[in-house]
């Protein structure tokens, strides 16, 4: 009988060393085939049977680009309640006699990243509901949740002004950004047509764009800013439609322009200007409306679609609820960051944290880092029903909705990407063939082709859920 037993495990031995060794052989042969310049690290993990699968450099620092919000997003799971949304809230500090209030009104931001067109009509309409037709006091926006500055540490300035890179504020009104719609008119040599949306008065548009005449030169949407002006400049040939997403500068003042704006579309007067002061509250001070936004749709758009603002308006978040004050600076966040790293078993001094997005140069992981991190969040169930939840799937939606199709990996992976020049990450959860549930972590660096990148991580997903031993 003991003959029998130790025969049965040393096949199972056996057989589980096989299906590493096919498994290793695999993916060497993928690595065989990446560019020579560039590097990459990887690390699999089998949840299912708590074993490594493989390695490769998976201790080489790398730059990990979007997975970094891997990171940002378990922090906030593992530290932040959940349940607590994110909330843009109206005061008024006076009194109300009819319809006119005696006082200041205030709208106070907690670095909603989700706050849009609806969240602005509901404040307004709340201030209208009241009846509210007449301040005779001042309008504020509070924004003394964090500190002044906009943008994140070794954010490049030369980004600007594309929308990912918003400026960013406690006050977000339509994630600090617009888009502009050029058209082409009927005639050759015709005036373009452009709409920009969301519409308001806080920029201008420069329109100077013809319709498919070459010799006005390449078609450009842009803005002036090197200048931080919000003039809309449009210039060049135009062949067909096209659209393009800017941020504004600067998000705080976007939001209150608007907010102005709306009340007086609604006939409310007394609105000559706005300034930014902190709310403190007094027996006069009244609570008129809340707008709130779920914690889990923050987290999906951070996953789902790498938003760099949710990303750093949870960091934000992470350091006002964590420190209890005002005034929070991005550091704050970092600090818990250093925490998690600290929590998972490594030193935070092995590694170099700048942002909570990734869109960061700066910032530096490891395979095994991250690989840990996946780990530590599947062996906690209310995290990673979150984060799964979160994480867009293969050949479905969010940034891998066109990858990995068809094929064994197609809908069996579940995995935040990560890119810019030259950088190109994939970290996640697959399931294998074989039923088990396996993490993964691979980063591609120095590699200028992206599309070789990807398809190098596609067909070592591919791998991973084929597996059947």
């Amino acid at each position: 009988m003991k003959r029998s037993f130790l025969y049965i495990l040393l096949l199972s031995l056996s057989v589980c060393a096989s299906a590493q060794t096919q498994l290793a052989t695999s993916i060497d042969s993928l690595i065989a085939t990446l560019p020579q310049e560039s590097e990459v690290g990887i690390a699999v993990y089998d949840l299912t049977s708590n074993e490594m699968l493989y390695t490769f450099r998976d201790k080489k620092l790398s730059r990990p680009a979007s997975t970094m919000k891997l990171l940002t997003t378990i922090t906030a799971l593992t530290y932040l309640d959940t349940k607590e949304s994110f909330k843009t809230e109206v005061w008024y500090d006076g009194t109300l006699q009819g319809d006119t209030l005696n006082g200041d009104l205030y709208v106070v931001g907690g670095f909603d990243p989700e706050f849009g067109d609806e969240g602005m009509n509901n404040l307004v309409d709340s201030i209208v509901a009241l009846p509210i037709r007449v301040i005779n006091g001042k309008v504020y926006g509070d924004v003394s949740m964090v500190d002044s500055l906009y943008w994140g540490s070794g954010w490049a300035w030369d980004d600007n002004p594309e929308a990912f890179q918003p400026f960013m504020s406690p006050l977000m009104y339509n994630k600090g950004k617009i888009e502009v719609v050029a058209t082409p008119s009927q005639n050759r040599g015709g005036e373009v047509l452009v709409e920009v949306k969301p519409q308001s008065t806080y920029y201008t548009v420069s329109n100077k764009a013809i319709t498919r005449t070459p010799s006005a030169g390449k078609f450009r949407i842009t803005r002036d800013w090197m200048n931080n002006d919000n003039e809309i400049l449009i210039s060049g040939n135009l062949e067909k439609r096209q659209a393009k997403e800017l941020n504004l500068y600067s998000s705080q003042n976007f939001f209150m322009h608007t907010f102005i704006e709306r009340l007086q579309a609604m006939g409310v007067q007394g609105l000559d200007r706005y300034d930014f002061v902190s709310l403190e509250q007094s027996d006069q001070s009244v609570l008129i409306s809340s707008y709130e936004t779920s914690f889990q749709a923050v987290i999906n758009e951070i996953l789902k679609e790498s938003d760099n603002l949710n990303a750093e308006a949870l960091l934000y978040r992470i350091a006002s609820k964590t420190k209890g004050k005002k005034n929070v600076s991005s550091q704050d966040g970092l600090e818990q960051l250093n925490r998690m790293i600290r929590k998972i078993g490594h030193n935070p001094l092995d590694y170099k944290i700048a942002d909570g997005s990734g869109l960061s140069n700066y910032n530096y992981l490891s395979p095994a880092l991250l690989l840990d991190l996946l780990i530590y969040a599947y062996n906690d169930s209310p995290i990673f029903q979150r984060l799964y939840k979160a994480l867009p799937t293969s050949g479905m939606e969010g940034t891998v909705k066109n990858r990995m199709k068809p094929g064994p990996a197609f809908k069996n992976v579940h995995a935040k990407t990560g890119s810019f020049t030259a950088i190109n990450s994939l970290a996640g959860y697959a399931k294998s063939a074989n039923g088990h549930m396996l993490a993964f972590v691979i980063m591609n660096q120095n590699v200028l082709s992206g599309r070789k990148a990807r398809m190098f991580q596609d067909q070592v997903c591919e791998v991973l859920c084929g597996l059947t031993d």
